[in-house]
């Protein structure tokens, strides 16, 4: 727990503030989110990037009200919705929260197992368990303190940043036609909004919506509600700058593969060709890139989702188990998709399939509270935010009921 006084201005006013987004916004740079964006670029070119800018406006202002909920109330969404509903309701909350937490640690521990495979040419399996080791070797960091563990992720998250950023130096991307796919929503048949439901689906993760309220519940705590007030525009400025990184690095994704897949005619839906074609377009080494890109942001993505198992068990049921244990529950599902030779793109997308059924559990409740004023006091939501925020939620929800349908039944 931190202090909201002190002498000092400017950044370092701001400093200790920093972190919680930069946790959240590892959710939007999962590996389930590669196979969208190059799937898009490759096939629609620059067309589908101002998609990428809405879905990042929707997140800002979603990961804000979570941030805003711990900050108002020193206690998490899972805590809140355990207060509030019935002892059934909360424990049937908790079951779906882990299973949408382990689909998305499905999604991250293949991601960093193709990683590894990609860029050391280990057999799949090698690979994950080399991962395995990975993410138990993090939560060590996990356990000397949220400091040093924000300090960690946002380190990875700059390594995927350059790796990325290199990416389109190499690409060199037609800047008027990104400019245009930016600030021109338009698209190109009805493949192309199913495609854009896909990648506006799966913008809010269910995971990040109950972790940003833990981070913030109790880092620090204002004594009124003037400090929590003042807290929160402090937060809020967290949450702007992980968010565009955020948006930053999944644009960077379309932008590379609309510059080389697209202008050379190549579809690209798999993140292993994806792969290949960078090593035989721009060279091995610009490859790699997208491999250490791959594979921190899978390693990154993965600690995160242990920490958010542990969030929501203790606010919806009030239990704990070690999270060493955690991490070996949820190790087992992936390291057996790849045992059974199950394409890892193709585990990818039915990982997002499941995530889709715990969208309406976590934003819902979410705004619900938040718009509460018996609940947060002066940070309430202004009526055109919640207004906003309601709309963004039918919008979500909806697009994932179509994607379910889709997928299942189309």
């Amino acid at each position: 727990m931190s202090s909201l006084h002190g002498d000092t201005r400017g950044f370092k006013k701001l400093l200790p503030f920093l972190g919680p987004a930069f946790i959240a916004a590892v959710a939007y740079i999962d590996p389930g989110n590669y196979a969208t964006n190059i799937a898009a670029g490759s096939k629609y070119g620059y067309t589908l990037l101002w998609v990428i800018l809405a879905s990042n406006l929707m997140a800002v202002l979603i990961q804000s009200l979570s941030a805003k909920l711990g900050i108002a109330t020193g206690k998490n969404l899972p805590e809140l919705c355990r207060e509030t509903f019935s002892k059934k309701s909360s424990f049937l909350l908790w079951i779906q929260a882990e299973i949408v937490i382990m689909a998305t640690d499905l999604a991250e521990f293949i991601g960093a197992a193709l990683g590894i495979y990609l860029l050391f040419d280990l057999p799949l399996i090698t690979s994950a368990i080399i991962a395995a080791i990975g993410s138990f070797a993090i939560l060590e960091f996990q356990r000397r303190g949220y400091r040093t563990f924000e300090a960690l992720i946002t380190g990875m998250i700059f390594v995927v940043v350059l790796a990325f950023g290199a990416q389109v130096f190499y690409a060199k991307p037609d800047t008027s036609e990104l400019l245009m796919g930016l600030l021109t929503p338009k698209f190109e048949g009805v493949d192309s909004i199913l495609l854009s439901a896909g990648m506006l689906g799966a913008t809010v993760m269910p995971h990040a919506i109950y972790l940003h309220s833990s981070l913030t519940q109790k880092r620090i705590v204002g004594k009124n509600e003037l400090e929590r007030k003042q807290i929160f525009r402090f937060e809020f400025i967290d949450i702007v700058i992980a968010m565009l990184i955020a948006g930053a690095i999944n644009a960077a994704m379309l932008v590379v593969s609309a510059a080389l897949f697209h202008k050379s005619g190549v579809l690209v839906e798999d993140l292993d060709v994806a792969y290949d074609q960078f090593a035989l377009m721009l060279g091995p080494s610009v490859a790699m890139f997208f491999g250490i890109g791959l594979l921190f942001a899978g390693l990154s993505s993965s600690s995160v989702g242990m920490l958010t198992g542990d969030v929501v068990m203790q606010g919806f049921i009030k239990r704990h188990i070690p999270i060493y244990l955690r991490r070996l529950i949820t190790t087992i599902p992936p390291l057996v998709i790849i045992l059974m030779g199950v394409n890892p793109s193709k585990a990818l997308v039915m990982s997002q399939v499941v995530l889709s059924f715990g969208i309406a559990f976590a934003l819902i409740p979410l705004i619900k509270f938040t718009s509460d004023k018996k609940i947060m006091g002066n940070l309430v939501n202004h009526k055109l935010t919640s207004g906003c925020a309601w709309i963004i939620a039918f919008l979500i929800i909806g697009l994932n009921l179509f994607l379910l349908y889709e997928t299942l039944l189309g």
